[in-house]
């Protein structure tokens, strides 16, 4: 799940709405860069802003997952994504991956709307993606015939690592983070059967397997996750 052995190519074809999801965080974040007035504004129009949620402005509770303020904020949400995403997109499948995604966003959005200030603005997937670790959460504490002990205590550690993480920079929102979790925990046994199963797919057959979900991941292996992921969160820290 957290370690990834495909090509660019293969990557594609397995993950497409993953792959599609980097894509459309780089592409808002190149636009965001260019120095046009009008684009800056209509930009402008697609971030967080409370006070214009409360003014009608509904969209606003979902276009923020998909822009970024700098360029740690974006590789580092891209890739969480990459590492963090891929399998379970292969076990829900495309709609109810993308549904997953969406709704953690929107919950987190919407509790940032009630709890923070009307002039409160913000951006960001971090909310949708934490709703991916709390469906795996919920794996780990629901549905644990489909995860080893080991792979349990691997997400285990990356969420109280995040989790840390979130208050230790003013400029992240907390509220978001929290409530992004949450939902997507709340909403997953909606999307999870009880039998469901991780798949995977190696780029070096065209058929894939269905089995158990298991990363087979030795104590170095998670060593070097965790460091890498502290690596992560500091270089964001420093260019946000």
């Amino acid at each position: 799940m957290f370690t990834r052995s495909e090509n660019f190519r293969t990557f594609l074809q397995l993950y497409p709405v993953v792959s599609v999801l980097v894509c459309i965080h780089i592409l808002f974040w190149l636009l965001l860069q260019i120095p046009i007035p009008q684009l800056k504004i209509l930009l402008g129009l697609l971030d967080g802003y409370n006070a214009g949620i409360a003014n009608g402005e509904y969209w606003r509770l979902i276009t923020p997952i998909f822009l970024h303020i700098g360029f740690g904020h974006l590789f580092f949400n891209s890739i969480s994504l990459i590492l963090f995403a891929p399998a379970l997109e292969r076990m829900l499948g495309k709609a109810k991956f993308i549904l997953i995604y969406i709704v953690s966003g929107m919950v987190a959005n919407i509790a940032t709307y009630i709890i923070e200030p009307l002039q409160y603005s913000h951006i960001g997937a971090s909310g949708a993606i934490f709703g991916i670790l709390g469906v795996y959460l919920f794996i780990v504490v629901c549905r644990k015939g489909l995860i080893d002990q080991a792979n349990s205590q691997i997400i285990i550690s990356i969420l109280v690592i995040g989790l840390i993480m979130t208050f230790f920079n003013s400029n992240i929102n907390v509220v978001a983070h929290i409530f992004g979790m949450i939902g997507g925990f709340i909403f997953a046994p909606f999307v999870i059967r009880k039998r469901a199963q991780f798949s995977h797919q190696s780029f070096y057959s065209p058929n894939y397997s269905r089995t158990k979900f298991n990363l087979n991941f030795s104590p170095k292996h998670i060593i070097w996750i965790l460091f890498i992921i502290l690596i992560l969160l500091g270089l964001i820290f420093r260019l946000s």
